[in-house]
């Protein structure tokens, strides 16, 4: 992953087992072939679910929990096959494919003395979330890396926390939030288990459409990046707050949903944070969810990668000028021109030669989870999750818009920055309240290389 640790450096974790987990039943072998979206980007994409200590499993023994996770996990690679497989390259072309050969998943079982509390805030990445999560060896043979890995650590205070890794050629953010779920309900641990229902795997590539140009290719220089992490915390307050100032009077007539309205707010204020000069071109990106987009629907319970990127594109002067109200209409605009004839063509705009999109500071990009919340899958004891957090991502410039764990309508902003330009953000983003606003940075140097 992103992040290079010190080899000599002491570890707080120590691993007791791994193990390999299969179907419970296993599937015929077959090759599944993916679309251009799922060969985007092929890698692990980790989060760490957070469970403090409980009563209710004070006594429960790590190796009690091992076991019923892995025994969900088998369930569940009954019904979500392709998990249990291996990315395949394609000879003739070189494109990747889906091998469906049961070569399972890992499970990792792990002990620390650290206790929860000495993590302090969990909404703000800590390089020690690094070692709650399984990260196999990767030469860049793709056949040989599992799409799913999982490590369950028990910490010093009787808490726990489930790091997983899966591979964003199988899973979206809304099918991960699936498969996790479909899995937590497979896993009777101090609750009875549920019934999950049966999800259909990856979608096939379409293979007709019109010739339209989008804004897709590769990005230039983000691999080796000195940047910190910080959290936004904006509670409903805030947000109702910001909409005030932003529509007044005319707030009951002008539809804006809260991610129109934070993905507006967070691009003028990263924009102007960054000095980027008047004339130059800037851009918006965010993804837009096509499983209702597409003509027929894809079926609920779709997992594979189901959205595109939607653009919205202005000079640096245009979008300081412009007002949030407008800049929504923009947004709202770029969402509604997602259809199902826009989705092909940008499935095939893929296979086409990339160019390089633009510099990062004039490219913004944010990924909406805030209708996937992953806190309240409930793997252990049927409580929330105290946090669950996204590790270093391959681009940690993007903003990820999170749904707050403690505030159901608030929403937890995470983003990369250079700390020199932080403040300035942070004086350009939050809106004006009373409330006291608590976080820390976190610094520390990226270097990922594409394989």
């Amino acid at each position: 992953m992103a992040t290079k640790h010190d080899e000599n450096a002491p570890t707080t974790v120590r691993v007791i087992k791994t193990v390999s987990v299969f179907p419970k039943s296993l599937h015929p072998q077959q090759i599944i072939h993916l679309s251009n979206l799922d060969r985007q980007c092929p890698l692990l994409m980790y989060v760490v679910f957070f469970y403090k200590s409980s009563g209710a499993f004070q006594n429960l023994c790590l190796g009690s929990i091992f076991n019923c996770l892995k025994s969900g996990l088998e369930e569940t690679l009954c019904i979500w096959y392709p998990a249990a497989g291996r990315l395949n390259l394609n000879p003739s072309d070189g494109k990747l494919n889906l091998w469906c050969n049961n070569g399972g998943a890992v499970l990792v079982e792990a002990v620390t003395d650290v206790k929860i509390i000495e993590l302090g805030d969990l909404s703000q990445y800590n390089e020690f979330f690094e070692h709650l999560v399984y990260k196999p060896d990767f030469h860049g043979n793709f056949s040989e890396m599992p799409l799913v890995v999982a490590q369950v650590t028990r910490f010093g205070c009787g808490g726990y926390s489930i790091g997983i890794g899966a591979s964003h050629s199988l899973f979206d953010g809304p099918a991960t939030y699936d498969f996790l779920h479909a899995w937590a309900s497979s896993s009777a641990i101090l609750k009875q288990k549920r019934g999950t229902e049966l999800f259909k795997p990856a979608m096939t590539a379409q293979s007709s459409g019109p010739d339209m140009k989008f804004a897709t290719g590769t990005l230039p220089g983000v691999w080796n990046s000195n940047l910190a992490l910080k959290t936004f915390h904006l509670s409903s307050a805030m947000i109702e707050s910001l909409k005030s100032k932003v529509f007044g009077e005319r707030r009951g007539s002008f539809s804006c949903s809260s991610f129109d309205l934070l993905a507006a707010h967070l691009w003028k204020a990263r924009t102007k944070a960054l000095g980027v000069r008047k004339g130059a071109m800037v851009c918006l990106q965010f993804a837009v969810d096509i499983r209702n987009k597409m003509v027929p629907q894809l079926p609920k319970g779709f997992s594979g990668n189901a959205y595109v990127l939607a653009s919205v594109a202005l000079t640096a002067e245009e979008l300081e000028a412009g007002s949030r109200e407008a800049i929504v209409e923009k947004i709202k605009e770029a969402k509604n021109s997602i259809n199902n004839d826009y989705v092909i063509a940008y499935n095939q705009a893929l296979d086409g030669p990339q160019g390089s999109l633009p510099q990062l500071n004039e490219l913004t990009i944010i990924s909406d989870w805030t209708r996937m919340p992953f806190h309240k899958i409930d793997f252990i004891h049927g409580d929330a999750a105290a946090y669950v957090s996204p590790l270093l991502s391959p681009i940690p410039q993007v903003a990820y818009f999170m749904q707050s764990p403690i505030d159901l309508r608030g929403v937890d902003v995470r983003i990369g920055l250079h700390p020199q330009t932080m403040d300035a953000f942070s004086h350009f983003f939050l809106p004006p309240t009373p409330i006291i606003f608590c976080s820390f940075l976190f610094h520390y140097t990226s270097s990922f290389s594409l394989s």
